[in-house]
């Protein structure tokens, strides 16, 4: 049986050089999903090398200009991931870009491996983020839908935020996208893909939240971790919920995804001891409290 260390990154734990999280498709022992971490003082700039992998650009605090083959993109980011959605930047396969911010700030870096690199440098913007209040009631939570199909383009590459009221649960019912299927009439139905979940809690050093991971009968997982700001959980295979929001503090995490397949897919499964969840939110409203941002009282 798989032990929640193995997966549970807590904050400091997977730092690195410049970085203050660092997952390769090495480090977490996959083929394709990975995340970066970096702070950057005012006035301090990073040279990144994309190599085989495409990225975002994705501030989580502060704004900071990308220069990519010969382009500036100024991205004004944001005072933190519960203020609003950001503006992004998406940089291909082989690309040399530098990442320097006037004023300072921490910044995701989501990847994903592909052998193609026919998609142009490119600036993503906030006004154009599809934010979607998904769930009712105590299951009600707000998704930032950065770069899965439909809202992005990119090679494999699926990116999305995910903010969850404090007292809630998210990612619930438990679901999974760990094998490549069809039904009987050969339309896909669950797409095969690596995740990465990154945390953070509104609140002091003591907020806290939770995440629950659990496998099936042939491919054994098993992973309920106490999560803390800048925690990291890695999800292999396997049903994945709830995220739990501890109550007086709102919880974020950032999703990260990629997998072998060919078509650009988020096709999930849900675990059917707990899918019948979802009809009982017709009889609910979301919660008030949503969305995040604005004049939103904290």
């Amino acid at each position: 049986m798989s032990t929640t260390s193995e997966y549970h990154l807590p904050a400091g734990t997977a730092a690195e050089g410049p970085y203050d999280l660092l997952v390769t498709p090495e480090s977490a022992g996959w083929g394709h999903s990975g995340l970066r971490v970096l702070t950057l003082a005012p006035g301090e700039a990073h040279a990144l090398s994309t190599g085989e992998s495409e990225f975002l650009v994705l501030p989580l605090s502060g704004g900071c200009t990308v220069t990519v083959a010969g382009r500036a993109f100024e991205l004004d980011g944001r005072t933190d991931v519960f203020t609003s959605a950001t503006d992004f930047a998406y940089l291909p396969r082989a690309s040399e870009a530098v990442v320097s911010s006037a004023h300072g700030g921490r910044f995701a870096l989501p990847s994903a491996r592909t052998g193609r690199s026919g998609l142009p440098a490119r600036y993503g913007r906030k006004e154009d983020v599809p934010v979607e209040l998904r769930g009712a009631g105590a299951c009600s939570r707000q998704v930032n839908n950065y770069c899965l199909p439909g809202t992005f383009d990119a090679d494999h590459l699926l990116v999305c935020e995910v903010l969850t009221p404090g007292g809630n649960w998210s990612s619930y019912p438990p679901h999974k996208h760990d094998e490549a299927r069809t039904d009987e009439h050969g339309n896909a139905v669950e797409s095969e893909l690596e995740e990465i979940y990154y945390f953070e809690v509104a609140g002091d050093a003591d907020a806290f939240g939770y995440q629950r991971v659990y496998g099936t009968e042939d491919r054994p997982i098993d992973v309920l971790a106490e999560v803390r700001s800048g925690d990291t959980v890695l999800i292999p295979h396997g049903w994945h919920g709830p995220s739990v929001a501890a109550p007086g503090y709102d919880l974020y995490y950032l999703n990260v995804m990629a997998g072998p397949g060919q078509d650009r897919a988020w096709l999930i499964c849900d675990d059917p001891a707990h899918g019948w969840v979802r009809s009982t939110w017709e009889q609910q409203d979301v919660d008030d409290r949503l969305p995040f941002g604005g004049n939103r009282t904290r």
